[in-house]
Formats: structure tokens, C-alpha cells, sequence
């Protein structure tokens, strides 16, 4: 199987811009987030069961499912995310294990927000990688960029690990907080680290 970097970071980090610039370099990018919305789009297999569990109350007027009130149910009731995460889990690893011995990239980004939370797809990868910013920066940027409110923000947080034990977890850290020339120019070392550790990894 290809050589697989985990890529995670707390909310509005910054996970899907890094995985971005990744793969304009030539890393193939599986990102469990965009499985898992194609996967809850009207007529998918996720979409139909979690309809038939959570019933017909759970749609927008249009049909498609209704995320943030979703959302607001899994924040408020574990039992509920247990339910969800039921449905989903199994088959967004499906579609991950697929991908990963589908690809024929020089190695994998496998961007998973709850890597270290789960720790489901820690036995598929090599490298831990954490895009990292400060707290304030989060919360400035979720509510910025993602239409969310800074209670919304900051509920997500809570179920995530603290920063500084996910950042205790990482093999290698990318610091989000400065240009994006900056940001460039870590992805690029990382790259070249990585393209050297795949090259090592098949010979």
C-alpha cells in the first residue's frame, strides 16, 4: 500500500488548504471529511440510512439533509453521535482503504480531523502531521471562513483533543500562523521528506 501521511488539526486550522498545496506538488489526498459529505448527499448509502434512522424531521425542505441541525444534535447528545458515527465510520474506512490501494501517487495525505481522537486510521499511516494554530486564530477563522458562530467554534473544539496534546502526538508540525509563502515553504520541506521516506519505504 502507498506511503500515508495523517494529516489533522484542530478546527480552522487550516487542514484543507495544507492538503491543497500538497497536492498541487503531487500527493494524492484522501480526505475523510469530503467522503463523508459525498457520502450524505440525497441518494448516497449514508444518506438513506441515517434517514431511516433519524426519520424525515432531519431534511431541509429541498431534500437534502438538514447539517446544522444535524450538528447541533451530535454537540448536545453523545448518544445521537454514537448513532451517526455508526453509520458513517464504517463506510467512509471503507472508501479510505479503497483509495489508499487505488493510488498511485508517490504518497498520501490521509486528512482525518479526528485522527488522534478516534485513532482509527493510525495503523494506515507512516507520519503524523499536524497543522497547527493558536486558539484565538481558530475562532477568528471558523466563524470567518466557515459561516459558523464562536459557540459553534468552540463546541467543535471541546470534542477535540487540547492543542497541546495533539501537537505531542505529531511526528511533524506545519505553523499556520504566518503568509501563505510561509506556509508554502514548510509544505515544500515536508514534501521532500516525504517523497524521500516513500523512496525508502519501496526499495
Amino acid at each position: 500500500m502507498v506511503y500515508c501521511v495523517g494529516l489533522t488539526g484542530g478546527v480552522a486550522c487550516g487542514k484543507t488548504t495544507v492538503a491543497r498545496y500538497f497536492a498541487e506538488l503531487g500527493a494524492a489526498v484522501i480526505d475523510t471529511d469530503a467522503i463523508s459529505h459525498a457520502l450524505t448527499q440525497p441518494g448516497a448509502q449514508g444518506f438513506e440510512e441515517i434517514v431511516r434512522q433519524f426519520g424525515p424531521g432531519i431534511l431541509l425542505p429541498d431534500g437534502r439533509l438538514d447539517r446544522a441541525q444535524l450538528r447541533a444534535q451530535v454537540f448536545s447528545d453523545t448518544r445521537i453521535k454514537s448513532k451517526l458515527e455508526a453509520i458513517l465510520h464504517p463506510l467512509i474506512h471503507e472508501q479510505v482503504l479503497a483509495a489508499l490501494h487505488a493510488c498511485r501517487a508517490p504518497y498520501a495525505i490521509l486528512v482525518v480531523p479526528l485522527l488522534f481522537e478516534t485513532g482509527h486510521y493510525l495503523p494506515l499511516i507512516r507520519r503524523r502531521l499536524v497543522v497547527d494554530c493558536t486558539e484565538t486564530e481558530q475562532i477568528a477563522r471558523g466563524t470567518a471562513r466557515s459561516r459558523l458562530s464562536e459557540s459553534e467554534v468552540r463546541a467543535i473544539m471541546a470534542n477535540q483533543l487540547p492543542r497541546d496534546a495533539r501537537l505531542k502526538q505529531a511526528d511533524d508540525i506545519i505553523h499556520n500562523t504566518q503568509d501563505r509563502d510561509a506556509l508554502r515553504d514548510q509544505i515544500a520541506a515536508l514534501h521532500a521528506r516525504y517523497l524521500a521516506h516513500a523512496r525508502s519505504d519501496r526499495s
